[in-house]
């Protein structure tokens, strides 16, 4: 097929589209589900008109072939798992006996059986539920879900292509199962795996799929050659399958590399690949291998994972270099849509002159559909657009709410002796002990408490102006009250003021700070029905005034025993906000990092002697590929160190990090030189208390015994047998005791029920090392 046929082939498509609904309907239908205020009846009705909504609105706009498959109750790569049968033997009796009901306790655990663990999907801040596998595991195909959803599409009479993880990653992504050894493989359970996935692949065609999709974001990693031929294996017996549909292999959020061209020799008739800035190698790696000749390729020119409006003129210039490389080009998004919110111009509080240069959602549909649409009839069929959209490029470029000079005057005047503290741990650690005279094994939590009904009606009612600042401010202090009240009567030992003031841990901070902006509609899933609405980091950064001293210091006058402040660190608050792309990610963190440093000190200079600097993006913002990390560690580390360094050797450091694979960092960990670091452990059975160990880690460390994702109430008994696990590792003048995360999404009574537990279990444990 010629470069002028290619074109006129090209269509428009998505991976996959925000599940929540416009007003977060699924959210509130899980949730009342839950607490049993929502039939099941009544959840499935809404987990079915969802997706039939976002169909139609895709349609509308112009894209030709919409997913499915992609939306679900809480996380697609559970659905996988339910799909393959890979149901773990704790959860399945409870599966058996109602479906949904072990679906949920897979998710989140009951009061008798623990859920699956819980990890970043890749480099975003999306939570997925990590398979367990074993030797013994057996998979059976379950292919009800992807089938219906199917159907569902074709009857309204759309084209439609079903979206599945491909085998590859899910058996990559996958950790041994309790009891199982460590050392123990998923990857060797391929071939027990791909006869479920060629039944399922046959029950999709037999339902009318003329295309599948198998995503195989995994293959953007370094691969080891074993995975590579895991990778050619699963895609020739996967293609050699007689009653299939056609097969699309899907990558992002990196270059392919080496994996690029075993599978574009695959027997398969597609590849989508991204094409965005941390994906641009494959332009010129697609062409090394001689292009995807006879095949379909879909072009990820879109970045599916910011906000900031396509250059359209660029993505049409590489969609035409695109043309002569293979038989098929279409025009999607480098990755689900799942990971931005979905309407810009539901934002009425946004200027108008900002609010042009954003695109969520559904915008970034409207370019995928100028795009093709350019692609296939040529650029004077979108000449209005492409004249708009340039005029939305240079506004953004020449506004100068982009650039203070005085910030970057401070940011270019740092050394390297901003960035490290002025005495060694040793010290520090002596001093710190002197000052604030911890017992062993001390107890603390992360930071939130459960944010209560009242202070949410409080909240809801100052922003409709039903009650004034002062009457709000009265329901905080009444909060902060009752939340120190509880940790001392409880025996904790370094208590915090429970942020009932703060409505999300980097929107609270960002909404202080110039240079970013908040959206009042921009949710995003984390995990679950979390949803956060990330902020949108437009300018140069720094810090009117101070952000967290006030509420710090009323929770201190409370009680005499210390009261931690708490802030986010400038990796997190990067991380978890829409990042500008106009410089480098190295010199917004040092912005960040030098905003936070005034409020650090001025928390000091006001009386708190122990400070936590969050950084649980850390690891999930670890580029993908090896390569890239030493010089992303640095810059991290050293942010982290410019936030924290200039206070007193007395002054306690803390960090947290929670939900992630910490053994790919230690080193970065030790390099933030914090004087403690709390992380989460009670799912992944204290793993990161071996792996601090096996570094040999200098530092306090409390690796969480509490699982806060869960609404189980862990007993004193569990928690201690935690902590002991713990201290094989690390020793107990060193070993602090905490839940894994903020408490924020959980009510008072599991709170008051767990954190009991927790002292109790310190004590219990504290005594039998007096003893012994």
């Amino acid at each position: 097929m010629t470069s002028k046929s290619a074109a006129a082939a090209a269509r428009a498509t998505v991976y996959g589209y925000p599940r929540q609904g416009p007003g977060r309907e699924l959210k509130k239908a899980v949730e009342g589900y839950w607490k049993g205020r929502v039939t099941a009846a009544a959840l499935q009705d809404t987990a079915a008109e969802l997706p039939r909504t976002n169909w139609q609105q895709l349609t509308d706009v112009g894209i030709h072939e919409v997913p499915t498959g992609d939306f679900s109750y809480y996380d697609h790569v559970l659905d996988t798992t339910v799909m393959v049968g890979a149901i773990p033997q704790r959860h399945r009796a409870a599966v058996e006996a109602d479906a949904l009901d072990g679906y949920f306790a897979m998710a989140r655990g009951t009061q008798d059986v623990a859920p699956l663990e819980m990890t970043k999907w890749f480099d975003t801040n999306y939570h997925y539920l990590v398979p367990e596998l074993g030797p013994d595991t057996v998979f059976t195909a379950d292919s009800a879900k992807q089938v219906a959803e199917l159907k569902e599409a074709l009857a309204l009479g759309l084209a439609a292509r079903p979206v599945l993880v491909g085998p590859v990653t899910y058996l990559l992504l996958a950790k041994p199962a309790p009891g199982v050894p460590a050392d123990f493989a998923p990857l060797t359970l391929l071939d027990r795996l791909l006869p479920v996935y060629a039944e399922v692949l046959a029950d999709l065609r037999a339902a009318g799929a003329e295309w599948v999709q198998l995503d195989e974001p995994a293959l953007v990693q370094d691969c080891t050659p074993a995975e590579l031929n895991a990778t050619a294996r699963t895609y020739r017996d996967l293609g050699a399958l007689t009653e299939r549909p056609k097969l699309l292999v899907a990558s992002y959020f990196d270059r392919l590399g080496d994996a690029l061209p075993v599978l574009a020799k695959a027997p398969v008739e597609g590849l989508a690949l991204d094409f965005t800035e941390s994906a641009a190698a494959n332009l010129d790696a697609l062409a090394g291998v001689g292009g995807l000749p006879g095949k379909r390729l879909i072009a990820g020119v879109v970045n599916g994972r910011n906000i900031w409006v396509n250059d359209l003129s660029a993505s049409l210039t590489t969609l035409g270099t695109l043309l002569g490389l293979a038989d098929r080009v279409d025009v999607a998004a480098s990755c689900s849509l799942l990971h931005v919110p979905l309407d810009a111009a539901a934002e009425r509080d946004i200027e108008p002159q900002i609010l042009r240069w954003l695109a969520f959602a559904r915008q970034k549909t409207a370019e995928i559909v100028t795009l093709a649409k350019g692609l296939a009839q040529g650029t004077d069929t979108i000449a209005a657009e492409l004249a708009a959209n340039r005029a939305d490029l240079a506004s953004r470029a020449g506004s100068p709410i982009t650039r203070d000079p005085a910030v970057r005057a401070r940011a270019a005047a740092v050394t390297a002796f901003d960035t490290r503290r002025s005495y060694p741990y040793r010290q520090r650690a002596a001093a710190q002990r002197a000052y604030l005279k911890l017992p062993l094994l001390p107890t603390t939590t992360i930071g939130s408490f459960p944010q209560t009904g009242e202070l949410r009606t409080a909240r809801a009612d100052l922003r409709a102006s039903r009650i004034d600042t002062a009457a709000y401010e009265e329901r905080v202090r009444a909060e902060i009250s009752e939340v120190i009240a509880f940790q001392e009567k409880t025996g904790l030992d370094v208590l915090v003021h429970g942020e009932p003031e703060r409505n999300d841990m980097v929107q609270y901070f960002a909404e202080q700070l110039t240079g970013y902006l908040a959206t009042q509609h921009g949710w995003v899933q984390s995990y679950g029905t979390r949803y956060v609405r990330p902020p949108i980091l437009a300018g140069d950064i720094s810090r009117p005034e101070p952000m967290t001293v006030r509420w710090t210091m009323y929770a201190q006058s409370l009680t005499s025993r210390p009261v931690k402040g708490m802030l986010t660190g400038p990796v997190t608050m990067l991380a978890w906000s829409f990042v500008r792309d106009d410089q480098p990610l190295a010199d917004t963190a040092r912005q960040v990092a030098l905003a936070l440093r005034d409020e650090v000190n001025d928390l000091e200079t006001a009386g708190t002697s122990v400070i936590q600097v969050d950084e649980p993006a850390l690891r999930e913002t670890l580029p993908l590929r090896a390569e890239n990390r030493t010089a992303y560690l640095d810059w991290a580390t050293e942010a982290f160190r410019l936030t924290t360094s200039d206070v007193r050797p007395d002054t306690q450091i803390h960090t947290h990090m929670c939900y992630a694979e910490f053994g790919d960092i230690v080193q970065a960990i030790d390099d933030l030189d914090a004087d403690v670091i709390s992380l989460e452990a009670a799912r992944s059975h204290m793993q990161v208390a071996r792996e601090l160990a096996a570094h040999g880690y200098p530092r306090e460390a409390g690796p969480g015994v509490y699982d806060i994702h869960s609404p189980r109430v862990p007993s004193a008994a569990e928690a201690a047998a935690l902590l002991r696990k713990g201290l094989e590792a690390i020793p107990p003048e060193r070993l602090w005791v905490n839940p894994d995360c903020g408490l924020k999404t959980r009510g008072w009574p599991e709170t008051r029920a767990s954190l009991e537990n927790l002292v109790t279990a310190a004590r219990t444990v504290r005594e039998e090392i007096s003893e012994s």
